[in-house]
């Protein structure tokens, strides 16, 4: 298109060059005046020394990217044959779907039976005129007695003649099919009467009145009603996709959508997967599938449908903006789950894959308890503690599992589990329930530090790998069966003012080295922060499931530093969304899964199940035996024994030193004790750590938090006068 501006430049650089030609006047590089006057103009190309231009972009090739073999290696074919066709379990899950469908369809019919045919038979009456009206109507010609009425209005003589004996012609024809038709019909029905048995007559007769009711049936009444109410949801399109993109707000897509473009690449077809519709593509450039998590509701919103049906997600094995868009026919929430394989039969193999949940599509989704340390994190109410019971449960059915169950909370959701079946349970955060907790993770060190040395002994050939396996576990004499301890509300251990960085230290040895031990820690927090979840514990757990949770701080606490940004956001879940959360495990990026529910009598029922198979093969032990050891509290005054290491003549000493000279003293209640553990230990006697100076081992002077020995004087008598303060 030619503007002005184009011809008066055409002018002005002839002018120019005449100018030049008679006068010698200099030349004005027009490009570079444009530029000094345009502020907004793009820079000029570089200049080099000797006064030439230099390309900023280089001239570009013939021919670009790789060849056509080489197209071909990097192409991405897309599966002949769907998932379900080669998995086993999917043919398996679809096939008892359908199967279900059909038989609950034929039984729900065939028992209203009796009342379709008495209402076809009720209705037959009116069948039978309306089939004798009509057929009334079609003899007589009645279909075209309008044209010959508009004919006559019009006075057209010549026109209705023509209809009338085109009228009378059609008439009599009919007049013969339908008395050959009587005729026929009457002939046939005395020879069925008079011949054919009488089964024959029934079944005539039925069909006859069953006809005549369904011609006489009414719209608003239909005689069959639904077996099954299917979910109703409308395909989906590129037109919805694109529609439901440009209302969330984001320019790139706005920007494209405005210049005619579509403002997103479709990279396959529009297919269905499962009970929904996939679409994926490339979103415009700059844009990230984490823009489109964030809206959406939004987006939800565009295509109208429910939240719960609208899962974004991004594709790991491609960039940031390669978007895989599943739409569900039904919410996640309310669409009906397959019955989980264990609940009703089944043991479980620890160390193999365990379906304990589905994916938005319904497929199932494994876990493998072996060989990790989990957390588990959500606001309350979100179905936290059924999520940590269900692979409790998991565990339990197992019989060589050795289950330690813990229930800080103290509501008894985890009761099922741990009466049924645990080695070592308790509920509650009382003194009591602490004191027990303490004494079994300090006997689980141990076992941790045993199961080390047994391991390292044995052969080669036995044991390759240097860690437990199946045939392992199988072993009794060894000792090396699985070990799975459940803690619900974790954070009241972590938290407590005594024994809290004890509970800490054993802890993150237990996420450490248990895995390879077959020592299995599973934790559950609804604060999932620094407290609650130490670093040492959350940066080596190898297993993490988040169900909704309010802030990017504690998404990235369960699901690992910078899952926020990568996309992966329990903060998108609603308040609806229970028992939905993202797992991040076995090997593979975050998914979100639907985890199996299952009640407290569900539960129950589940953990007898598994406690009559341990009770068989003998290895029922511990609390569920009703093995419950003593615990009254520690059989050792801190006070005292502090004292008894802190002469009189050191007023002032580290909490360092008092920790390694008590670890001397009684090395299997202090064992592992650090300056910290003794300032904690010391609080809820009233005693507060100062600075104090001293010589290191080196020779150098410094200040560290320690005690003074007459604060510990000073409690001990306190407490000696009054025996119920301590």
């Amino acid at each position: 298109m030619k503007h002005s501006d184009d011809e008066n430049e055409l002018f002005n650089r002839l002018e120019t060059e005449m100018a030049a030609g008679e006068g010698g006047a200099e030349v004005v590089d027009l490009d570079k005046a444009r530029a000094a006057r345009d502020t907004t103009a793009p820079p000029a190309d570089p200049v080099d020394p000797d006064g030439e231009r230099v390309m900023v972009d280089p001239p570009r090739p013939v021919a670009t990217g790789p060849g056509y073999l080489g197209r071909l290696a990097g192409a991405k074919r897309r599966d002949v044959l769907p998932v379900w066709l080669r998995s086993t379990s999917e043919l398996r899950t679809a096939a008892g779907w359908v199967a279900r469908h059909y038989t609950h369809t034929a039984g729900y019919h065939a028992l209203r039976a009796p009342i379709y045919a008495a209402r076809l038979a009720l209705q037959s009456p009116a069948g039978a005129a309306r089939f004798v009206g009509g057929a009334m109507r079609w003899v007589a010609d009645r279909e075209g007695e309008p044209v010959r009425a508009a004919a006559v209005r019009r006075e057209d003589a010549a026109e209705y003649l023509r209809l009338s004996a085109q009228r009378d012609d059609r008439v009599k024809l009919r007049m013969m099919v339908a008395a050959l038709a009587v005729f026929v019909g009457l002939v046939a029905a005395l020879a069925i009467y008079v011949l054919a048995p009488g089964w024959v007559q029934a079944l005539s007769v039925g069909t006859v009145v069953l006809a005549l009711g369904a011609a006489g049936r009414k719209a608003d009444a239909p005689v069959v009603h639904r077996a099954v109410e299917l979910p109703k949801a409308s395909k989906l399109t590129s037109d919805i996709v694109l529609r439901a993109l440009g209302a969330l707000g984001i320019p790139a897509i706005n920007q494209a959508q405005g210049k005619g473009r579509d403002g997103f690449e479709f990279t396959a077809p529009i297919t269905r997967d499962g009970p929904g519709w996939r679409a994926q593509g490339n979103l415009p450039y700059g844009v990230t599938v984490t823009d489109v998590i964030e809206r959406r509701e939004r987006l939800a919103s565009g295509l109208r449908r429910p939240l719960g049906c609208v899962w974004p997600e991004p594709a790991s094995e491609e960039h940031p903006g390669h978007m895989v868009l599943w739409v569900g026919d039904q919410d996640l929430t309310k669409a009906k789950k397959p019955a989980w394989p264990l609940a009703k039969s089944g043991r479980v193999d620890l160390f193999k894959p365990v379906a304990y949940g589905t994916d938005q599509r319904g497929r199932w989704v494994d876990v493998t308890l072996m060989y990790i340390a989990g957390v588990i994190g959500a606001i309350p109410r979100m179905g936290k503690t059924f999520l940590l019971r269900l692979l409790l449960l998991i565990a339990a059915l197992d019989p060589r599992a050795e289950l330690h169950t813990y229930d800080m909370k103290g509501t008894g959701d985890l009761d099922p589990v741990g009466n049924a079946v645990s080695h070592r349970h308790a509920a509650g955060d009382d003194d009591e329930s602490i004191a027990y907790a303490l004494a079994d993770f300090r006997a689980l060190r141990e076992e941790l530090r045993r199961r080390t040395g047994a391991i390292r002994s044995l052969p080669r050939d036995i044991c390759p790998e240097n860690k437990v396996t199946s045939q392992l576990a199988d072993m009794a004499s060894l000792g090396l069966h699985p070990i799975v301890i459940g803690v619900d509300e974790c954070q009241v251990l972590f938290e407590h003012a005594e024994h809290g960085k004890e509970f800490e230290e054993i802890a993150t040895d237990l996420v450490k080295r248990g895995p390879a031990t077959g020592i299995v820690l599973l934790l559950a927090t609804q604060r999932p922060d620094a407290k609650s979840l130490p670093t040492g514990i959350s940066a080596n757990a190898g297993a993490r499931w988040c169900l909704k949770v309010m802030g990017q701080t504690e998404n990235d606490m369960v699901l690992g530093t910078s899952a926020y940004k990568r996309g992966v956001r329990a903060t998108m879940f609603a308040w609806g969304d229970k028992g939905i959360h993202y797992f991040a495990g076995e090997g593979a990026d975050a998914r979100i899964v639907s985890s199996v529910y299952v009640d407290a009598p569900g539960a129950e029922a589940i953990a007898a199940r598994a406690r009559t198979v341990r009770d068989k093969a003998g290895l029922l032990s511990g609390y569920a035996a009703g093995d419950t050891p003593e615990v009254t509290g520690p059989a050792y005054d801190l006070l005292a024994d502090i004292l008894a290491v802190v002469p009189a003549a050191e007023e002032r000493v580290w909490n360092e030193r008092i920790a390694a000279r008590l670890a001397e003293l009684r090395p299997d209640v202090y064992g592992g004790w650090k300056g910290e553990n003794v300032t904690s230990a010391l609080k809820p006697h009233g005693i507060k750590t100062r600075d104090v100076a001293g010589m290191t081992d080196e020779g150098s002077r410094t200040t560290r938090r320690g005690t003074v020995r007459a604060d510990l004087a000073k409690a001990v008598a306190e407490r000696d006068k009054k025996p119920g303060a301590a």
